[in-house]
């Protein structure tokens, strides 16, 4: 007889729930839950790279993070995991619907997104609400979609979201951010860029500042108050399991944050990413017209014009907003481990896309690298035996639906795009033949394997890497004949469709198609970028 092997996964993850849920309820709480299905906190990290503290994440060494290092310590920690979009809204609809960029055309922050939503999604329920309508309470708040806890009718997907602050009557002398007051405060003076250029240069956001109290509406950051309600949240009862869903903003630009996780970190002594002058030399066009960034004249250009010493400000500022939001996770993971629901609560941890802070020669996502589509992934399952180990295989932010779907023994849905993780939360060594497709803007895509990483660009133009000898992705091997097995074996998984951008009815061109015209006009690529 046949045994499918996710079902005995599942049935062991619920034994063991049933008996540390009654065990909780015997000795804690008369209202601990008792249901069979565990209860989920879903915590996103928006920006959040590899550079935390963990051993295995690769990141920087500097990184002080030890709430997160705590959790990953007992939860399957994967290593290699990778976003399916390196941009918010792009990331999040995807991983939030089940489905690729390529298959919905939702490639950017656009709002198009909207207006399309019902028809791409047809029959498939966005994550939230397919817990919603299968016996769970659910409570969103924070940056879970990328406007907030929704971006379209909220009431569809939560019983509890938590409204959005806005400051925009008490911080109108920030007004050089951007965004409107999204990722506020920015630094009193708008920081080094804004001095620059001053008013009507977009990217501005490329500044950091440390803050006082009196920099900040009632003396705390957005993180802060969204920290505090979901501790609140944890204090309820509940007569169903909950899917409490919270999303932290930092560390998104503009990278400020309370003076004292600055005083963390010496300045002088943070440790800079290796930026090799001639690292883009052997990049296709459009890979460069994607490390250019939005500042006149590039990003990095403007970084190194401000001064080198910027270059590691920036470090130090991102390393600051990273123990600050480490510090928000865990005043929710203390009052989790501190309520009834401690021990039937799977967490899962997960950031929407990586972040450049000058490795080749950008400083943002928004590109087909490893620093942009590497995310930071965890998932405890209470009871586990595999807590505390860590899986290398390649994973996508794509397999966390069918994977939660799989967890907490929900309807299946048909046409998910993703592949549940059962497999590899029962053994992390489990074969795992699947790389995965980061996709960014209209037909150009990422391929990684455990080993490569492989880029086409809509032009045909081609990047591969041994990540095995070559983890900063210095040299590009596309063109040296003895990889062409390894080319095509990973061309094998390439999206079949390729959706036109939501609201075409033809291919029109986009940005990046625009950089490269320009320079074909100018006379070629900037010095800098060759």
């Amino acid at each position: 007889m046949h045994v499918n092997p996710h079902v005995c996964i599942r049935r062991i993850i619920h034994l063991s729930l049933a008996m540390t849920a009654f065990a909780a309820a015997c000795s804690s709480s008369e209202f601990a839950e008792s249901a069979e299905r565990p209860n989920v906190l879903f915590l996103a990290i928006d920006d959040l790279n590899d550079w935390i503290g963990i051993n295995g994440a690769g990141g920087h060494p500097q990184a002080i993070t030890p709430n997160l290092d705590r959790l990953f310590s007992r939860s399957v920690y994967f290593s290699n995991a990778h976003c399916t979009a390196p941009v918010c809204a792009a990331s999040r609809n995807s991983l939030l619907s089940g489905l690729r960029p390529s298959t919905t055309g939702w490639y950017t922050n656009t709002n198009r997104i909207r207006t399309t939503y019902d028809q791409i999604l047809g029959d498939i329920p966005p994550l939230p609400l397919q817990f919603r309508q299968n016996g769970y309470t659910t409570l969103g708040g924070g940056k879970i979609y990328h406007k907030g806890v929704a971006d379209f009718a909220e009431e569809q997907l939560w019983d509890t979201a938590r409204a959005k602050i806005v400051w925009s009557d008490r911080l109108k002398d920030r007004g050089h951010g951007y965004g409107g007051m999204h990722f506020y405060p920015f630094p009193r003076d708008g920081g080094h860029v804004y001095q620059l250029f001053q008013e009507g240069v977009s990217g501005q956001s490329l500044c950091w500042g440390a803050l006082d109290a009196g920099d900040m509406p009632d003396g705390l950051m957005p993180d802060e108050h969204l920290a505090h309600w979901a501790v609140e949240q944890l204090s309820h009862e509940f007569d169903q399991p909950f899917f409490l869903a919270v999303g932290f903003r930092r560390p998104h630009v503009p990278y400020t944050a309370p003076r004292r996780y600055f005083d963390l970190y010496d300045v002088n002594t943070i440790h800079v990413p290796e930026i090799p002058n001639d690292d883009l030399q052997d990049i296709p066009v459009y890979g460069k017209a994607m490390a250019l960034g939005t500042l006149p004249g590039g990003d990095h250009k403007v970084v190194m014009q401000i001064g080198e010493q910027y270059a590691r400000e920036l470090a130090w500022a991102y390393l600051a907003c990273v123990s600050f939001v480490d510090d928000q996770v865990g005043k929710v993971l203390g009052a989790l481990e501190n309520s009834p629901y401690a021990d039937n609560t799977v967490i899962v941890v997960w950031s929407d896309h990586g972040q450049h802070l000058g490795e080749k020669k950008h400083w943002r996502k928004q590109c087909l690298w490893e620093e942009s589509t590497r995310v930071p992934l965890a998932i405890h399952i209470p009871g586990a035996s595999t807590n505390g180990q860590t899986c290398s295989r390649s994973v996508s932010l794509l397999d966390l639906y069918p994977t939660l779907n799989d967890i907490c023994d929900l309807p299946p849905i048909e046409g998910l795009e993703g592949d549940s993780l059962m497999p590899l939360l029962d053994n992390p060594e489990d074969h795992w033949n699947r790389p995965a497709v980061t996709t960014w803007y209209y037909q150009n895509h990422s391929v990684r394997s455990e080993r490569w990483r492989y880029i086409v660009y809509r032009d045909g133009s081609e990047e591969l890497y041994d990540h095995s000898r070559d983890a900063l992705e210095h040299r590009n091997l596309a063109n040296d004949p003895q990889y062409a097995e390894i080319v095509e074996e990973h061309r094998k998984w390439l999206p079949s469709k390729n959706q036109l951008p939501a609201g075409m009815n033809e291919w029109e061109g986009d940005s990046l198609d625009k950089k490269v015209r320009q320079w074909e006009k100018s006379g070629g690529v900037p010095d800098w970028l060759q």
